[in-house]
């Protein structure tokens, strides 16, 4: 096993030095999904619930998330974003979220985006939450990372969050 890059030769937290990396087009995506009843998913649909549109609300948090990441992960590198964008697909069991991040730097985006995806699900939950308390929030994962020196990286398909 390789030796862990956040750690120093005397195993303490450190954030690693990116400075003599090259700059390169790198992006992540990331998803995950919140799961909840039928009458809640209903009334996001039709626009019934009392603090607003709930997608809506959930996209800004989103990407106003991403871009807070170096503020909530402490090793995290702040990373200028070119672009985050936040999918989401209500269907009649809860709402699946897409996040992608970019950038062209030194560092990956695989945080923002993960970043990014669960604010937005837990901004679901926030404005969804008196209509059903009991929903789920689940399967947050890397989808695909493309760029830098380790290159592109796919998730298995199939495989279990």
């Amino acid at each position: 096993m390789s030796r862990l890059t956040h750690l120093d030769e005397d195993g303490s937290a450190h954030m690693v030095d990116v400075s003599a990396k090259a700059v390169t087009a790198r992006q992540a995506v990331a998803t995950g999904r919140i799961g909840m009843s039928a009458q809640a998913a209903a009334a996001i649909a039709q626009g019934l619930v009392k603090k607003g549109d709930v997608l809506a609300v959930a996209r800004v948090a989103g990407i106003m998330a991403a871009k807070r990441t170096a503020d909530l992960i402490p090793l995290c590198h702040p990373i200028a974003l070119s672009s985050v964008s936040i999918d989401l697909d209500l269907d009649e069991g809860g709402v699946t979220v897409t996040a992608t991040a970019k950038t062209a730097g030194q560092t990956g985006v695989e945080m923002e985006a993960l970043t990014a995806a669960t604010v937005a699900l837990l901004t679901v939950y926030d404005m969804a939450k008196a209509l059903d308390k009991g929903m789920v929030i689940g399967d947050v994962r890397l989808l695909t990372k493309t760029g830098g020196k380790s290159g592109d990286w796919t998730a298995e398909a199939g495989r279990a969050a």
